[in-house]
């Protein structure tokens, strides 16, 4: 140890008059020349085996990264800025808010305090159901306090948003709102057709439907104009209904016709009517009030979302929309699930003293299947019959089965719904015909199969259904001599006892060179077990004795004497129609 302490010692001595010396010879200028020449650059050491095998997996680290980056950027499709503009306009399931114009990640945060995004953007029909993916906003790393990380919470996913479901039936297929904003994403619909029936009623009155009601003459069946207004959480919407709808749907309600202000016409030119406000819970809460779309049934309420333009019983029979108050609440991505506390069965007001409760429950799983609950209880639907009890289920389940778009078959699905309902109280049963009164039920279902071509250029559907309503409760009562289901009539009753069968199958064909628009033609086959079609002689009387209203013989339904409606047990339809949707 001593002997090392001395040579480390000599070392750091020799070392120091180096330097020294070193120095004394820069400061005395006698060597400037020597100063002036450049140094001496020699050879690098040739590289060792280590060296060079770091090398080479600096070489091979490098080329993996490239590939990576080059894979993540051609998963991400490229749009022009224009269609990236237009596809972001629909609003989200959830809230409302045009996918383009997304909240922030904090949950605090307001719907109206948003960044633009530009890719990614889809569509979603505001009653439902496909929505954009949900995009964080694009920017540099924000500043952050020392020693906090700048990463920023993950943002809560969006609501069926990770597939597209333009594919179902009852859901639009338009993917872009080209005029959207941050405060509103308009809509604009037209429904315009021609219907022939081979029944050829001679005052071209159809009835037996709640989509088809004249025979051989060019109608606007609805013109709606409106929209989804969104800001601040505070979401709106409003669609009107002129042209035929507006006659035909408040028709076919009785609650007006108990108390005063003709609740008919106060709401008859508004299919949709609400608003209401977002909570940035879960994955969204919507609370709204007003009239908005029950979809019980499957088909919507606007043909331009439907595979077929007359849909079955099952659908046609059950109501379109509900006046009162819903919570929409998605716990998943996947789950929507939404309790109603309603005035009625597709009413204006209530039928007596009671409202109506009811529930939808959507699953989404995935991209090809959707499973669809709704379930209706607690009414008293019977106008003037207090304790008469209303309880039904609807539950349909969508399936799209093939998806190949650089096939001439693009894609095919088929939905399938089934239905059953009753009634108890007021002189009926559920459980068939007894001391308390006659079996009053509803049993039945549809089942429909969708084909695409072309790229989705052309769609066949081909589908039909059948029902069983004792008590015919839900039958769409025929017009005979402008009855409604106020007024009844005594040429087709709707008592206790009475029976109703049904069934029906159609085929429909569609063009659809646009997005926005569907060229479709249609045959319809339509039967039941009692006369119910118009026929050739029509459901209108001559009214030799009675004053004549609105081609009304005294009353709407009221008997005339002499008279008889002509009606048959089959009916054949070809509907032709053009439906468009901005």
């Amino acid at each position: 140890m001593r002997t090392l302490g001395r040579k480390t010692l000599l070392a750091v001595m020799l070392l120091c008059t180096l330097c020294a010396g070193r120095l004394l010879a820069d400061g005395d200028g006698k060597s400037e020349a020597a100063k002036s020449r450049p140094p001496k650059i020699e050879a690098p050491a040739p590289l060792t085996e280590r060296e060079r095998l770091l090398l080479d997996r600096m070489e091979q680290l490098e080329q993996r990264v490239a590939e990576l980056e080059a894979k993540n950027n051609a998963s991400v499709p490229s749009v022009s800025a224009a269609g990236a503009a237009a596809r972001l306009a629909a609003p989200s399931v959830a809230t409302g808010q045009p996918a383009a114009f997304v909240a922030r990640s904090d949950a605090s945060a307001s719907a109206s305090d948003v960044s633009v995004v530009q890719p990614n953007g889809g569509a979603a029909p505001a009653s439902t159901t496909v929505a954009s993916a949900n995009t964080a906003a694009i920017g540099p790393p924000q500043a952050t306090e020392k020693g906090k990380s700048g990463a920023s919470k993950p943002q809560t996913a969006e609501p069926f948003a990770f597939a597209d479901f333009t594919w179902l039936n009852g859901n639009a297929r338009t993917k872009d709102t080209p005029y959207a904003t941050s405060f509103f994403t308009p809509e604009i619909r037209a429904d315009v057709d021609y219907n022939y029936s081979f029944n050829h009623p001679k005052d071209d009155t159809i009835g037996g439907s709640s989509e088809v009601f004249r025979h051989g003459e060019v109608q606007v069946t609805q013109l709606g104009v409106g929209g989804d207004f969104h800001y601040d959480n505070v979401r709106g919407r409003l669609m009107t209904q002129f042209g035929l709808y507006s006659q035909t749907t408040p028709r076919n309600d009785a609650s007006p016709a108990r108390g005063q202000w003709q609740l008919d016409n106060a709401y008859r030119y508004i299919s949709e009517a609400y608003g209401g406000y977002h909570f940035n819970a879960l994955h969204g809460i919507n609370v709204d009030a007003g009239i908005f779309m029950s979809y019980i049934g499957l088909f919507s309420y606007y043909q331009f979302d439907n595979w077929a333009y007359q849909p079955s019983y099952v659908s046609s029979n059950t109501p379109w929309f509900f006046n009162g108050v819903r919570v929409q609440i998605f716990p998943t991505e996947h789950l929507k699930i939404e309790p109603w506390f309603v005035n009625g069965w597709q009413s204006y007001g209530r039928f007596n003293g009671r409202p109506g409760f009811g529930m939808q429950i959507l699953w989404r799983p995935n991209g090809w299947l959707s499973v669809l609950g709704n379930q209706y209880a607690l009414g008293e639907e019977a106008l003037g019959v207090p304790g008469r009890i209303r309880y039904h289920s609807d539950d349909s389940i969508e399936i799209k089965y093939l998806d190949h778009q650089e096939n001439f078959l693009s894609k095919a699905a088929f939905s399938l719904t089934g239905d059953i309902g009753c009634e108890h109280g007021g002189g009926v049963s559920c459980h068939g015909n007894s001391a308390k009164g006659s079996k009053q039920s509803f049993l039945g279902f549809m089942f429909y199969n969708r084909f695409w071509f072309n790229h989705d250029r052309y769609g066949l559907t081909l589908g039909g259904g059948k029902i069983n309503n004792p008590g015919r409760y839900l039958v769409l009562l025929p017009p005979i001599n402008g009855a409604t289901a106020a007024s009844g009539t005594p040429y087709f009753t709707e008592n206790p006892g009475d029976q109703f069968k049904a069934w029906d199958a159609s085929g429909t064909f569609d063009w659809m060179p646009s997005q926005y628009i569907t060229f479709r033609w249609e045959f319809d086959h339509r039967a039941a077990n009692v006369p119910y079609f118009s026929g050739p002689g029509g459901v209108t009387p001559s009214c030799p004795t009675a004053p004549i209203v609105e081609n009304i013989c005294g009353s709407p339904g009221a008997f005339v004497p002499g008279f008889t409606p002509d009606l048959k047990k089959v009916e054949n339809r070809i509907n032709l129609a053009i439906l468009v949707k901005f």
